[in-house]
């Protein structure tokens, strides 16, 4: 496939017209040249219905991850909002009411499906002063191994991995993947090993314990954005 050869790593679906099947062809295809799947939503309240189905259909094929975008009214779509029934969640926000607490609940109800599921809110898309801000905070305190998104998040790779196996873990890791020290380390609130996302992808197809690739906000708390999983295991 030209886009993988081309050093495509993932690709985002829309669905414009809701319906999964259609796609599934092109999506296996491009997880089996190593791309990353996606699909990307507005969390409509009045499509409930559908995008609950939408996660069961999604459950077991080869997306890896679903956007949902809080839905939000603007002046472009304001009459159709309107005809809707749709009302802003607030003073402060764009956001349609509704949109978030749906999105809560999806994300709940795909919590032990064989995908991920990242909410952006209206809040954080259009906080072009927080993302700034966020992105001078990340520049500072950005560990080794981790690198900065286009979305001014921060991305590494991990190891789930129990406290009591992580000291022998982590110097198995050292050795054979020659990381330095820094370049690795234990999170025991996660319970997970943490290291450069170039050498998880370079192990996850040889190893037989899940890798992940996680993606957390660069803020005091490390508000965890989202977990892709880079091989088969669970």
């Amino acid at each position: 496939m030209s886009f993988a050869d081309a050093g495509l790593d993932e690709i985002r679906f829309h669905l414009l017209d809701g319906r999964l099947e259609r796609y599934l062809e092109v999506i296996d295809e491009c997880h089996r040249v190593g791309i990353n799947v996606g699909i990307e939503l507005p969390c409509e309240p009045d499509k409930s219905e559908s995008l609950f189905k939408l996660l069961d259909e999604i459950n077991g094929t080869n997306v890896q991850f679903l956007n949902l975008n809080e839905l939000e009214i603007t002046v472009g779509n304001q009459e159709n909002m309107d005809v809707r029934g749709f009302n802003l969640s607030g003073a402060m926000t764009a956001a349609a009411e509704g949109s978030l607490e749906l999105g809560i609940k999806l994300k709940q109800h795909a919590k032990d499906m064989s995908f991920h599921v990242k909410f952006c809110s209206a809040n954080f898309k259009d906080a072009g002063q927080l993302r700034a801000r966020f992105r001078r905070r990340a520049e500072v305190t950005l560990r080794p191994y981790e690198v900065l998104s286009d979305d001014d998040t921060i991305l590494f790779g991990a190891i789930p991995t129990e406290e009591i196996d992580a000291r022998d873990d982590i110097e198995e890791l050292s050795s054979q993947l020659e990381l330095s020290d820094g370049w690795i380390r234990y999170d025991s609130t996660a319970r997970r090993i943490e290291m450069p996302l170039s050498a998880a992808e370079a192990i996850a197809e040889f190893v037989d314990v899940q890798v992940q690739l996680v993606e957390v906000h660069p803020t005091h708390e490390r508000l965890e954005v989202s977990v892709v999983n880079l091989n088969q295991h669970r």
